[in-house]
């Protein structure tokens, strides 16, 4: 598939768009944001990831972590170690991190960014390694972590997308970027449709419907990848 610009569906917006024409998606994303649940039953924890205490990019915390971005990355099943939570909050990491922060913006849609924004050497490639330098940090908790700060730029990574997605080159960041932006947008709007069509808040990203999506489909197919 070409887009108008002359751009090709990358081999990973080929996989997007599978996973997101499948028939039971919009029951998935309606079933973890607890859209339509009947009295009592529960949504995903997840659902308050992007949402609680108001939001990790809300302006008055956009550019430093608090102890609601740590609590929202345990509703993805990850825990950021105590001393490491510590140095965040009250530490010489927070502050580093915060400089950082400044410099990535919080208000745009990855699809809208420029792709040096996610490059190598960027202030978000500076955060997300110096996140990874941490002792029991890994590559998926500091990309929570950062998703929890710029859940409209920085998608979920985990183990279940690496393992529905695969490891896109150079990264998955730009890789994404890309087939967001391939055949006229083509993918970020069929994101924003299924928003709209399941009932989700337009709090929820695209690239948080994307992860949800891939996320319900390959559990649904009993992949033994852990969240």
């Amino acid at each position: 598939m070409i887009s108008p610009a002359g751009t090709s569906l990358s081999s990973l917006g080929q996989r997007l768009s599978v996973v997101l024409d499948a028939e039971g998606v919009v029951d998935d994303l309606r079933r973890y944001y607890g859209v339509g649940l009947p009295s009592g039953m529960a949504a995903f924890t997840g659902s308050r990831f992007e949402h609680l205490a108001g939001g990790g990019d809300r302006p008055e915390v956009a550019d430093q972590f608090t102890a609601e971005d740590l609590v929202a990355v345990q509703t993805l099943s990850v825990t950021v170690p105590a001393s490491v939570a510590l140095d965040l909050l009250e530490g010489c990491l927070g502050a580093q991190l915060s400089g950082l922060l400044q410099a990535i913006p919080w208000d745009i849609d990855m699809v809208d960014a420029e792709a040096d924004v996610l490059a190598e050497g960027s202030p978000t490639d500076q955060a997300w390694n110096l996140l990874c330098a941490q002792y029991g940090v890994d590559w998926v908790i500091a990309g929570k972590l950062l998703a929890r700060k710029r859940p409209r730029l920085l998608p979920v990574y985990d183990k279940v997308v690496r393992c529905a997605l695969g490891r896109p080159r150079p990264s998955f960041w730009l890789a994404l970027h890309a087939a967001l932006r391939a055949d006229a947008l083509a993918l970020h709007r069929q994101l924003l449709a299924l928003r709209q069509v399941a009932g989700l808040s337009e709090t929820v990203s695209a690239l948080r419907v994307c992860d949800v999506a891939v996320w319900m489909g390959h559990r649904a197919e009993g992949h033994a990848c852990p969240r």
